[in-house]
């Protein structure tokens, strides 16, 4: 409602901590949303640490994440651009990390740079379900902690 979307679905999740929130608005655009309302007001978010928008969810399967990433990454991707995929396994050792990686940015041709990349291809696995986020460094909002 904050943001302009009158009807958001807001669930938490079997893990703990987490939550989801559902809009039908621009990811994006809630983002810069919210990173107004921090600047205006930093204790705003008291109870929140982190938020990381998504832009798919699909069921955990390796093949599935895989075309979505292929059918995707040309979007959000300049090819002169470099780029790392950040795995988060929530309770899932099935993964196999380096496996998962390989399979999934098979065809990416751009370079890959895991201190530096101009964007982030970030998926959460959480349980059967997985988000996949196609990021810049600053569409993760962090919050800080503060000190007592």
């Amino acid at each position: 409602m904050i943001c302009g979307d009158k009807y958001p679905i807001i669930s938490d999740l079997e893990f703990s901590g987490l939550i989801v929130a559902l809009t039908n608005l621009d990811v994006v655009a809630v983002i810069k949303k919210f990173k107004s309302i921090l600047k205006n007001d930093p204790e705003f978010f008291q109870y929140i640490l982190k938020i990381v928008p998504i832009n798919f969810v699909c069921e955990t399967n390796i093949e599935v994440i895989k075309q979505i990433v292929q059918q995707k990454y040309f979007e959000f991707l300049k090819p002169s651009e470099s780029f790392k995929l950040k795995l988060k396994r929530r309770k899932n050792e099935l993964i196999e990390r380096d496996q998962f990686i390989n399979v999934v940015t098979k065809n990416i041709n751009n370079r890959v740079d895991l201190s530096n990349p101009d964007k982030i291809i970030r998926i959460e696995v959480l349980g059967n379900f997985s988000g996949i986020s196609f990021l810049k460094r600053d569409d993760i909002i962090r919050i800080p902690i503060k000190a007592d």
